[in-house]
């Protein structure tokens, strides 16, 4: 298994090679539940379209209760952009019924509260607690491709890199690990550049 040292070497320069001001999908709302339905969103996803799609939603809806209210097929006419849009429509009205009835609208910050509402998996719950400076790691396509290209781990699914990361790096870094990874990923958009750069990456010493 690689070294602690090795592999937080390997994360600053992650960092460095990733253009600052990229915004992510969880990022710079000005409400809890905006952030965790823009990240529900954001699956299979780029945050690009996220963010735009996000923020037509949110100005038509201005509350998690109005969002609740609104009919499956308003909410598709929204956010079709996005991936699985019929199936996220649902999950969306139904999350947003839920905090509005049961959390007056503000999303707990407890990882078993959260994984109980509709659309909310671990990924999502993860990236939604570190935007709130929770230790937690929210495990995407991006940290799991990188993850496992540079060795920090082997896991075959999102709970088992999670825990290897969570083993490998200090909890300071827990927070930050989706967000540079994601950044990095969305900084060098080409798989032959990106990968050249792993390649680099992986032979710090």
């Amino acid at each position: 298994m690689i070294s602690q040292t090795k592999a937080l070497k390997q994360l600053k320069e992650l960092e460095k090679l990733s253009k600052e001001g990229i915004r992510l999908a969880a990022e710079e709302w000005s409400k809890p539940w905006q952030t965790l339905i823009s990240t529900m969103l954001s699956a299979r996803t780029r945050d690009e379209t996220t963010i735009r799609v996000s923020s037509d939603l949110f100005k038509k809806y201005k509350t998690a209760r109005a969002l609740g209210n609104a009919t499956i097929n308003q909410i598709q006419n929204i956010i079709r952009p996005v991936n699985f849009f019929r199936n996220k429509s649902k999950n969306v009205k139904n999350c947003a019924k839920i905090l509005a009835e049961q959390f007056k609208g503000n999303p707990s910050h407890d990882f078993n509260e959260l994984v109980k509402l509709p659309g909310v998996g671990r990924k999502t719950a993860n990236v939604f607690l570190s935007e709130y400076g929770k230790d937690e790691i929210g495990i995407d396509t991006h940290v799991n491709h990188i993850s496992h290209y540079l060795g920090w781990t082997k896991g075959k699914n999102q709970e088992q890199v999670e825990t290897d990361l969570k083993k490998l790096f200090p909890k300071q870094y827990w927070g930050r690990l989706n967000r540079i990874l994601v950044r990095f990923g969305k900084t060098h958009m080409s798989k032959k550049k990106k990968n050249e750069l792993l390649d680099k990456i992986r032979r710090i010493k």
